[in-house]
C-alpha cells in the first residue's frame, strides 16, 4: 500500500478551503488512543508526520521515532494513565511556518463520537380552533461551513418542526429555522425563516459556502417577507402573512385541512438572500428566480399527473453550488422538475449578489422539461475546469445552456462519480419514475447508468417500473470499478459493466468510507455495515443505537450529514440524539495505511457535500474512483 491521490486532481485556479489539520484523538482502551489527521492536497508529495503527546503544561513528548510516511493516523498505547492529555501532530520540513509553531491540540475523546450540544427550540402552535396544530422541533439536515476563516469546520442546522408537510399535503406548519454551532457547541445565530417560508424537505435548500473567496464562507437560501436575520432584523415587510388560510370559491366555506390550498403560500414575494457566515446578518436580498406563477404551470411528464393548482410541483426546489467560472463557486437555485424546469445561478462578489444566468425549460415541448430529480449533483463532465449541473436525466453546461438529456425522466435517487475506472468519462447512476408510458414517450427503465460526457445510456433495468431506490459503491473487489444497486432484486447487485454478479445489499441509502481498505461502507438509519461479498451479507460496524443516535426523514432514514469532517481521509457520520439535545459526530478508529488527501480537498466531493441536504439527501462522491485497485499516481513510492 502507498500514497494515493485523485486521479482526477484539483483544476487549477480553482480556489479550495484553508483547512487546518482536523486531528483528532479518540480513547480506544486503558491508556491507549487512536490520532487521526489531515493530507491536504496542497501538501507536497511525501510529506512526512511526527506525532506529539502533551499532559498539561509539560513538555510535549515526541511519539514518533521517525516522519510517518504510510497513511495519515496513529495508535499510541504508551500513554501512562492519569494525566489529561492532547495530541498534535507536525509536518517534517512544512514551509508552513504558522502551522509549525503554533499547532493545533486536539483533546482525546473518551467516546468515538465527539457530542455537539444544541439549543433545541421551543415549539409552538399555528392556525386556531379546529386548525390548531401544535409543534415541536427536531435536528434535521445539516452541513458544514468554515464560517469565521479559522480552519475548521462550524455545523449550519435545519431545525424541522414536527408539523411539516410534503408539498403533496396540506395544513400549516412551524417556522423552519437555521443554526450555526461551533464544534463546541457554542451557537453562533439563529435564523427563523418566518410564517411565509413552508416547512418540508423540498422548500428549504439552504447553501454554506465561502462564496466571494475571502476565507470565510456565506450562506444563502430562499426567504420571505417576515424571515429573520442572525442579528433579528426582519427581511420585507414583517407585518404580511401569504399563508393560504381560506379555501378556494368552490371548496367548502369551513377551511380544512383536507382543502389543496389550506396552509400553502401561493402568494406575496419570493427572495434569495445571502447571510453573514459570521454573525448570520443578512447581506444581501434579490428577489427569488423565478417566480411560482403560473401555478399550473410546473407539470408534470411521465408517471407524475398533470398540472396542478396549489403549489404541489411549482414548490419543489433544490439547490447546489458550482464553480462555473472554473475559480470562484456559484450559487445554483432550482425550481420545478416534474415538467418545467429552472435553474438559477448567482455570484456573491465584491459585497454584490449578482445573476450569471438562468436556464428554463418553459413548456413540455422542451426536451428538458420533466427530466429533473428530487437531487442533483455538481461535476465537470467535460474537464474543461469549470461545473455542470447534473441534474437526474439532464446536465445543464456552466454557460447556462442545456448540454443533453437522456429521456429517462424524472427520479429519486442520483450517483455521479468515475464508477468505471476503465473509462475516461464519468458515469451517472440514477432511479427513475418510469412505469407509466405518456404521449411521446414509452415507459422507460426505473434504474440506468449513462455517461456524464454525453447521456449515452449504458444499461439500464427494471423496464416501466417505478425504482424509488438506488446506489453506487465499490463493495466488491472482485469487479473492477464500482458495484450498483437499485429497484427490484431481479436488478440485483451489477457491475459497473451491468453483469449480475448476486442479491443486493438490503441498504440502498448512504456510503461511508469507515474501515482499513479502500471499499465503502454503507450507511443506513443509525449504523455502518461491511458488505461480505463472499457470503452477500452484512457486518455491523457500527450501530448507532448504542448511543441513542436516531436519523432522519422518515423511511429516508438518512443523517443530519455524512462527510471527511476530521482526521484522515475516512468520512464521519453527524447524527442527532433522539432527545434532539445534541449532534453526535462518529469517528472510525480502525487504523489504515492508506494515505489520501483529505476528500474536501476533491472538488467535486466538496461540492457534494454542499448540497447533501438539498431534497432527497444523497452521499458525496469523489470525482475520481476511490476504491480497490485505484491507481497509483506515478513517481510515488509503494509501501
Amino acid at each position: 500500500m502507498g500514497l494515493l491521490t485523485a486521479s482526477r486532481p484539483p483544476t487549477p485556479g480553482r480556489q479550495l478551503e484553508a483547512l487546518d489539520r482536523g486531528t483528532v484523538a479518540v480513547a480506544v482502551g486503558k491508556g491507549k488512543t487512536f490520532v487521526s489527521w489531515r493530507l491536504l492536497a496542497t501538501d507536497a508529495p511525501g510529506l512526512g508526520f511526527d506525532v506529539y503527546r502533551q499532559a498539561g503544561s509539560a513538555a510535549p513528548v515526541k511519539l514518533t521515532h521517525t516522519p510517518l510516511l504510510a497513511g495519515t493516523n496513529y495508535f499510541d498505547d504508551s500513554a501512562k494513565p492519569g494525566p489529561t492529555y492532547t495530541y498534535f501532530v507536525q509536518p517534517v520540513g512544512a514551509a508552513n511556518a504558522a502551522e509549525t509553531a503554533r499547532p493545533v491540540h486536539a483533546s482525546v475523546w473518551a467516546q468515538p463520537y465527539l457530542r455537539v450540544p444544541l439549543r433545541q427550540p421551543e415549539g409552538g402552535t399555528v392556525g386556531t380552533g379546529a386548525e390548531a396544530s401544535a409543534y415541536t422541533y427536531s435536528a434535521n439536515d445539516a452541513s458544514v461551513a468554515d464560517l469565521d476563516g479559522d480552519g475548521q469546520y462550524e455545523i449550519i442546522l435545519k431545525w424541522d418542526p414536527s408539523n411539516s408537510k410534503d408539498n403533496g399535503s396540506a395544513g400549516l406548519t412551524g417556522p423552519v429555522l437555521l443554526d450555526a454551532y461551533r464544534l463546541d457547541g457554542a451557537l453562533l445565530w439563529r435564523l427563523n425563516l418566518g410564517k411565509n417560508i413552508r416547512a418540508g424537505a423540498h422548500y428549504t435548500q439552504f447553501l454554506a459556502y465561502d462564496f466571494d473567496g475571502d476565507g470565510k464562507a456565506e450562506v444563502a437560501c430562499k426567504t420571505a417577507d417576515g424571515t429573520l436575520d442572525g442579528t433579528g432584523k426582519a427581511i420585507g415587510d414583517a407585518r404580511k402573512d401569504y399563508r393560504s388560510l381560506t379555501t378556494p370559491t368552490d371548496a367548502p366555506a369551513v377551511p380544512s385541512p383536507r382543502d389543496a390550498r389550506y396552509g400553502r403560500i401561493l402568494a406575496g414575494p419570493e427572495y434569495f438572500t445571502v447571510f453573514d457566515g459570521r454573525t448570520g446578518a443578512a447581506l444581501a436580498t434579490a428577489p427569488y428566480v423565478p417566480g411560482r406563477d403560473p401555478l399550473d404551470g410546473w407539470g408534470g411528464i411521465g408517471g407524475n399527473g398533470g398540472n396542478d393548482h396549489y403549489g404541489n410541483r411549482c414548490d419543489r426546489f433544490v439547490a447546489a453550488v458550482a464553480y462555473l467560472d472554473g475559480h470562484l463557486p456559484s450559487a445554483v437555485m432550482c425550481r420545478g422538475y416534474y415538467g418545467r424546469t429552472v435553474l438559477a445561478a448567482w455570484d456573491w462578489r465584491g459585497g454584490k449578489l449578482t445573476q450569471r444566468w438562468v436556464f428554463d425549460s418553459k413548456d413540455d415541448k422542451n426536451p428538458f422539461s420533466g427530466m429533473g430529480n428530487h437531487n442533483l449533483s455538481v461535476n465537470d463532465v467535460d474537464a474543461d475546469g469549470r461545473d455542470e449541473i447534473v441534474y437526474g436525466a439532464m446536465v445543464v453546461d456552466d454557460n447556462g445552456q442545456g448540454l443533453f438529456t437522456t429521456g429517462l425522466r424524472h427520479g429519486d435517487a442520483l450517483h455521479v462519480s468515475d464508477f468505471d475506472p476503465s473509462t475516461p468519462s464519468l458515469e451517472v447512476w440514477g432511479a427513475h419514475e418510469n412505469e407509466e408510458p405518456v404521449p411521446g414517450h414509452v415507459a422507460g427503465p426505473g434504474v440506468a447508468l449513462y455517461s456524464a460526457t454525453d447521456g449515452k445510456i449504458l444499461w439500464s433495468g427494471d423496464q416501466g417500473q417505478d425504482a424509488g431506490r438506488a446506489m453506487a459503491a465499490d463493495i466488491d473487489p472482485r469487479y473492477p470499478g464500482a458495484e450498483l444497486w437499485g429497484g427490484s432484486q431481479e436488478v440485483g447487485l451489477r457491475s459497473i459493466k451491468g453483469e449480475r454478479i448476486g442479491n443486493a445489499p438490503r441498504a440502498v441509502n448512504f456510503g461511508l468510507w469507515w474501515d482499513g481498505d479502500l471499499l465503502r461502507e454503507l450507511l443506513d438509519g443509525t449504523h455502518v455495515d461491511k458488505w461480505d461479498y463472499k457470503t452477500a451479507t452484512t457486518t455491523r460496524l457500527l450501530d448507532g443505537n448504542a448511543f441513542a443516535a436516531a436519523s432522519n426523514n422518515g423511511t429516508k432514514a438518512t443523517p443530519c450529514l455524512s462527510a471527511d469532517l476530521l482526521g484522515d481521509w475516512r468520512e464521519e457520520v453527524v447524527w442527532r440524539t433522539a432527545d434532539n439535545q445534541a449532534l453526535l459526530i462518529c469517528t472510525t478508529t480502525i487504523p489504515t495505511t492508506y494515505r489520501l488527501p483529505t476528500l474536501m480537498h476533491d472538488p467535486t466531493y466538496r461540492l457534494g457535500v454542499a448540497r447533501e441536504n438539498v431534497g432527497y439527501n444523497q452521499p458525496p462522491h469523489t470525482g475520481y474512483f476511490l476504491g480497490e485497485g485505484m491507481k497509483m499516481p506515478a513517481g510515488q513510492p509503494v509501501n
